[in-house]
């Protein structure tokens, strides 16, 4: 078995996400079901109804991707009779979704995960409150010359997603510095981001010691299939080290490239994509051109794709 299943991070999210599944498969009404009884409120509301604005909350968009994502994880299971076992070898998640794998590979029940990942939805966002910060993609620069731009700004490698895709962190101001600089050394595009801050990077960090402390409340298995962490790209499942990953990305650098090549040596050829928009697909046609991938957003994907040996 040569297949690998990945979640994807903040961004992808819509009004109306996942709502076909709900209306017609069991196994995903009831995680949005579960993540509404756990949560003590309709998410499923502001997913399905929106206000956008009350979605685009990062309170909200946390557990409303985490639970849209095993929703879609969920239906595949269950329409296929399968284990997550039985699925792949290994799993992993961008960011956000890396929350999402733990959850799918039984590392951390659903309950938990989305109170979890509410809770790092806040403490983001408080953080992203006391400092003018933001995020910049910059596009068509190899890995060093984008960290020798990063040097030169007081800015941080937040995201390293593909061969000429890196996203940095900073201050607003090092952040506008960092773009005239990445242009000048000849990036195609420097372009910042319309998001709330400077996620994975040092301006997180005062939200380290509460987040720390949530994770420690929160019960882990080993995971049933190893995840690629974020941070080391290395494969991980047991307790110990899941807790110390999930503290370490808050501000470190999510190398997905890395981690993609990882599973690729391993000889992973196919890439199963849970939850909404196709964004990690490109990603790893771009890192391993080679390999095949597949997504299920909706309850149309869904039926349409068969499991692969």
């Amino acid at each position: 078995m040569d297949n690998a299943i990945i979640f994807p991070g903040q961004g992808a999210q819509e009004v109306g996400m996942g709502k076909s599944l709900f209306e017609n498969s069991e196994s995903a009404k009831d995680i949005f079901l579960r993540a509404d009884e756990a949560l003590g409120f309709s998410l499923s509301k502001i997913i399905f109804e929106g206000p956008s604005e009350e979605l685009e909350r990062t309170i909200n968009t946390q557990p409303a991707i985490l639970t849209m994502s095993i929703a879609c994880f969920e239906a595949y299971k269950s329409m296929h009779s399968l284990e997550v076992s039985e699925i792949a070898r290994f799993c992993a998640g961008h960011s956000l979704g890396e929350y999402s794998a733990l959850v799918a590979s039984q590392a951390i029940s659903l309950e938990d995960g989305v109170k979890l990942v509410r809770e790092r939805g806040r403490l983001m966002q408080e953080a992203c409150d006391r400092v003018d910060s933001g995020m910049a993609a910059i596009i068509g620069l190899e890995e060093d010359t984008v960290q020798e731009v990063c040097k030169e700004s007081n800015t941080q490698a937040a995201n390293i997603n593909s061969p000429g895709q890196i996203v940095i962190s900073g201050l607003k101001s090092d952040i506008d510095n960092a773009v005239k600089i990445a242009s000048d050394r000849g990036a195609k595009r420097a372009i910042p981001l319309k998001v709330s801050g400077a996620f994975h990077s040092y301006l997180m960090s005062s939200a380290l010691s509460e987040m720390n402390e949530a994770i420690k409340n929160v019960t882990f298995n080993n995971s049933s299939i190893p995840l690629i962490a974020n941070c080391s790209s290395k494969p991980m499942s047991n307790v110990s080290e899941i807790r110390e990953e999930l503290s370490e990305q808050l501000c470190g650098c999510v190398y997905w490239q890395r981690g993609i090549e990882h599973m690729a040596n391993e000889g992973i050829t196919t890439f199963y994509e849970f939850g909404p928009g196709k964004v990690l697909s490109g990603m790893v046609k771009r890192i391993s051109e080679n390999s095949i991938t597949h997504s299920v957003s909706d309850y149309e994907s869904l039926i349409n794709l068969q499991p692969e040996n």
